[in-house]
């Protein structure tokens, strides 16, 4: 019987709730695994007792980037870990994305500004400013040209927590075609979905926010299938994955780029695709038997 952990996080007023553990854990059981929800940064966990660690929903990991990084690779000498502590290392850091640009993979064009850098900013057009480690659009914001002193107020907060800015174009299609989610499990597509925009003009960096609005099942294009396709395998290493996720959203020309390729913790929205689940399953129970 294998035993397989599902890491996740502790319950807290910044973190989502996981809808999708619970029956995840249940149906491994019904597969006749001995599987477990677990939190990452518990000292008692024995990671060495596992056959397999899947990272699912470690969602305060971007503010303790340092130290979540550290535990993967801890863990990861213990037991397979999925993803691999070297994609996790990687993917931690949205400056992944200068990475997949240089690969050719059609990108939001990203600038990064980190402490000490000149605090420049566009004036010719709305843009959205957020942190290189960050998830659940935490300290994320969107301005117009007359909001430059707000924004400037914005990255030396983040400087202050220790944090490298980005800033990005706001991307106009959000708004009429929304942002796409491709998942991607044991190599493979496993559904998509799609939702609105997250970011409503003159909502202050540090509200929180709804992260998934309006989401709903999508079926991906070919054009947004082949660009996805390009990203994972310009992955560092091609390293096995066992789960990834490509968001995508319109450029200008309408063609669709990445916004970003999330490989540590992606929200699967099992709740919304339950016919995904016992491929799901069947993928974990495989990656813990390779072990």
């Amino acid at each position: 019987m294998p035993r397989i952990a599902l890491v996740t996080c502790r319950p807290g007023p910044e973190t989502a709730e996981d809808r999708d553990l619970p029956g995840l854990v249940r149906a491994l059981r019904e597969a006749g695994a001995e599987a477990s929800a677990e939190v990452w940064d518990d000292g008692n966990v024995d990671w060495s007792g596992f056959d397999l660690a899947v990272i699912r929903s470690t969602w305060d990991y971007s503010w303790r980037a340092a130290e979540f990084t550290a535990w993967a690779e801890r863990c990861g000498a213990l037991t397979r870990l999925a993803n691999p502590a070297d994609v996790v290392r990687w993917n931690t850091d949205k400056r992944y994305l200068a990475d997949l640009a240089g690969a050719g993979v059609p990108v939001v064009e990203t600038r990064y500004i980190a402490a000490g850098d000149p605090l420049d900013l566009p004036d010719g057009h709305e843009y959205v400013v957020k942190p290189a480690s960050g998830a659940g659009a935490r300290f994320a914001a969107r301005y117009t040209p007359d909001e430059h002193d707000t924004a400037v107020r914005h990255l030396r907060r983040m400087h202050a927590d220790g944090l490298t800015a980005m800033v990005q174009p706001y991307v106009r299609g959000i708004d009429t075609a929304g942002e796409r989610a491709l998942q991607y499990f044991g190599g493979t597509l496993l559904h998509a979905s799609r939702k609105g925009a997250v970011l409503a003009p003159g909502t202050p960096y540090d509200r929180r926010k709804t992260a998934h609005p309006g989401l709903s099942d999508w079926t991906p294009t070919p054009e947004e299938t082949a660009v996805a396709g390009k990203a994972l395998a310009a992955v560092p290493g091609v390293p096995e994955l066992l789960y990834a996720r490509v968001d995508l959203v319109d450029g200008e020309d309408g063609m669709p780029r990445v916004m970003e390729l999330e490989l540590v913790e992606p929200n699967l929205f099992l709740w919304l695709h339950p016919g995904s689940v016992p491929r799901v399953v069947d993928e974990i129970l495989r990656a813990a038997a390779a072990r």
